[in-house]
């Protein structure tokens, strides 16, 4: 069976994931901060068959970084690592002038740090993969990475400097599949943290889902990079 350790699964995005791999077979390490949330997560992906460790923590602690690895190893391996675990900086949403300095060394440190901290500590798993065949790296990008929105700014250059990460992590480690995803507007806690007056229409982060797959399917023929989830939904038909 692959295996996978998503980060932040015990809602959103995150849990979307988990549950859309589960349906497919894949055995599963989820973290999350809440233990309660997370275990209804695992119990959820459980459903279909599989094996699931729930591994409560901080992604910014690295004894638990190493708890998240070795319960992919206890799995047999590990063929997937999405970075989805994501802190704002402020809540809600501040313009620079007003950004915490403090907040914005918490969104990096979760954003950024933790992140390439997890790759490091997984890549010798990642490198074997799937019989010998190398992983993938999915790191969760936002599009304030690339555009300038009023109060997104310290966000926006964590998930800019995630992105760069990832790129030069595809540079240097060859044998991997190291994308940044963009997944777009969602409906998630996270969001209604940063705006909570914006009540607008916005679809829930299973729809993001497929395209995700999709990069996971297409794996043997698609190159390492950013993609952005609308642009991978919107060429499905052209395969």
């Amino acid at each position: 069976m692959a295996v996978a350790i998503i980060t932040g699964a015990s809602k959103g995005l995150g849990r979307a994931l988990a549950t859309a791999l589960a349906q497919r077979g894949w055995d599963l390490v989820l973290d999350a901060r809440t233990g309660n949330a997370l275990e209804d997560a695992a119990r959820e992906a459980r459903k279909y068959g599989t094996r699931v460790v729930a591994v409560a923590g901080d992604v910014t602690d690295a004894a638990h970084r190493a708890e998240l690895v070795a319960a992919a190893r206890g799995l047999g391996g590990l063929d997937l690592l999405v970075n989805n675990a994501s802190a704002l900086g402020a809540e809600p949403l501040v313009r620079l002038a007003e950004l915490p300095l403090e907040g914005l060394r918490a969104a990096l440190e979760t954003n950024v740090v933790a992140a390439l901290g997890l790759v490091r500590e997984a890549l010798p798993l990642l490198r074997a993969g799937r019989d010998g065949d190398g992983g993938a790296v999915v790191s969760v990008s936002s599009d304030a990475a690339v555009e300038a929105y009023g109060t997104w700014g310290g966000y926006g250059a964590s998930k800019a400097a995630l992105d760069q990460l990832s790129a030069v992590l595809a540079a240097e480690e060859p044998g991997l599949r190291v994308w940044a995803v963009d997944p777009g507007d969602m409906r998630t806690d996270l969001y209604a943290a940063a705006v909570p007056d914006d009540d607008a229409w916005r679809p829930e982060p299973a729809a993001a889902v497929p395209a995700f797959l999709r990069l996971l399917d297409e794996r043997p023929r698609r190159a390492s990079g950013r993609y952005v989830v609308s642009a991978l939904v919107e060429t499905e038909g052209d395969r």
